[in-house]
Parts: C-alpha cells; sequence; structure tokens
C-alpha cells in the first residue's frame, strides 16, 4: 500500500488486485498534495463511486484537518463552487469536463466554478482514460421543434427494408443504398417535402441531417440496451458500466 501511494504520488498508474486496499491507497497520496492548499481531485467513474468514497475516506481526511466536497449531477453553480474549494473534492471524469468545458464560456473569472487543476487521482484509469476516450464532452445549444417532421420521417423509416441501407455495427454508420436513396425521394415527394429534384440538393441539407439520423436511430439504438425512457425523457445507458447517465444526450441533433 506504501509502495502504491508512492508511485500515484509521482504520477504513475498503481495496478492493485481486489482487496488490497486501492481506495486506502489513494487516501495517501491526496493528503500530502493537499497539503499544498490548491486542491485535490479524486476522478471516479459514476456518481455513486464519488459519494460513497467521500463518505468512507472523507473521515480520514477531516480528521487530518482537511475539508471535503463532492460533485454530482444536478449540483448548482454555488454548490459547485463550494464544493472545488475544499481541499479534496471526488467527481466523475464527465462533471469535471464540463464544468471546464462551461467554466470556458464564462465572461467572468467570478463566474466560474473550478479554480484551477494541481493534482489528480484517476480511479479505474482504463475506463475512464481509455474505454471511455471515445465519448466526445460535448457544450451544445437547443434546437427548435421540429416534432412534426420527426413522426413524418419516423414513419418512412418503418417502410424501408434491408436492401435499401447498409448499416456498420463496428463503426455505428448507416447509410443508404441507391435503391433506398430512389424510395425515400419517391416518399419525401409525395409528402411535399423534396425541394428539387435529388435528395442531396443543397436546399434538402436539413432533410438529408433528419433522414440519417433517423435510420440511425432505428437501426443502430435499441430501446432498454442503449437508452431508456424515464418520465417522457430519454435517459441514456452506459455501454461500459450498464449505468444510466442523466444530462447526458446524443450528439448532432440524434437525441
Amino acid at each position: 500500500q506504501l509502495i502504491g501511494g508512492m508511485v500515484l504520488h509521482n504520477g504513475g498508474i498503481a495496478e492493485m488486485r481486489t482487496g488490497e486496499g486501492k481506495t486506502l491507497v489513494a487516501t495517501l497520496p491526496v493528503y500530502l498534495n493537499a497539503l499544498a492548499g490548491k486542491g485535490v481531485h479524486v476522478v471516479t467513474v459514476n456518481d455513486y463511486l464519488a459519494k460513497r468514497d467521500a463518505e468512507w475516506m472523507g473521515r480520514i481526511y477531516k480528521f487530518l484537518g482537511l475539508t471535503v466536497g463532492i460533485i454530482v449531477h444536478g449540483l448548482s453553480d454555488d454548490e459547485r463552487r463550494e464544493a472545488y474549494a475544499s481541499d479534496v473534492t471526488y467527481a466523475t471524469n464527465n462533471e469535471l469536463g464540463f464544468d471546464y468545458l462551461r467554466d470556458n464560456m464564462k465572461y467572468e473569472r467570478s463566474q466560474m466554478v473550478q479554480r484551477g487543476h494541481a493534482y489528480a487521482i484517476v480511479d479505474e484509469v482504463d475506463s475512464i482514460l481509455v474505454d471511455e476516450a471515445r465519448t466526445p464532452l460535448i457544450i451544445s445549444g437547443p434546437l427548435e421543434d421540429r416534432s412534426e417532421m420527426y413522426n413524418t420521417i419516423d414513419a418512412f423509416m418503418l417502410r424501408l427494408g434491408p436492401p435499401d441501407y447498409e448499416v456498420d455495427e463496428k463503426q455505428k454508420t448507416t447509410i443508404f443504398t441507391e435503391d433506398g436513396t430512389e424510395r425515400l425521394e419517391n416518399m419525401l415527394r409525395d409528402a411535399g417535402l423534396l425541394k428539387g429534384e435529388s435528395l442531396y440538393d443543397v436546399e434538402n441539407v436539413a432533410i438529408v441531417h433528419h433522414v440519417n439520423n433517423a435510420l440511425k436511430a432505428h437501426l443502430l439504438f435499441q430501446k432498454d440496451r442503449d437508452y431508456i425512457v424515464r418520465n417522457g425523457e430519454i435517459v441514456i445507458i452506459d455501454e461500459f458500466t450498464g449505468r444510466m447517465m442523466p444530462g447526458r444526450r446524443y450528439s448532432e441533433g440524434l437525441h
């Protein structure tokens, strides 16, 4: 455990077997680096672990005279600022990342919630820095409501079959075949949605975006596997942990 603490203090990765006390090992470099007064971040994979470890290990830090904060989904800016001002702050990688992005959109330093980045320990580093490395953190704005358009195009998808599209499950991509494009153009023309002769004319760029997203939604995303519907809202399920991720959204208008 002492060797593990030294490795973490020096910026290395310590691999420990179950039962060797990795949660306890992290307290050594966390306390040591927190003494500098610049704040230490302990990064976990989900809100449950952040809360559990903050309560469990927090007793040690408080006994030694340090303050402990926790960042979970749904906190206000003031609550986040207070948590980041603590000597030790527990948070998920997503919350840390999005707080950093939001801080970069603030107009004044006083509005920011983070106070800087001095030292961090990443729990389950393989999961956070390898498995989740391909999940981008993107700040986006709301789209205009096009519910009627979604419903119309959704109905078109139900009339298409395998000869009309190709699916690459591994790359998570879908494309229309020539036959599929032709059938789609006829349906759009009959509905009065197609402008010009071809689906790929420049004035149809918004329609192309909608039909591509609709095809993806039907073929690549399965309800109760990739997402659930709760209180009328889509909640994404993490493909690595199987946990729900409230607040996370699919990008590029897919959500």
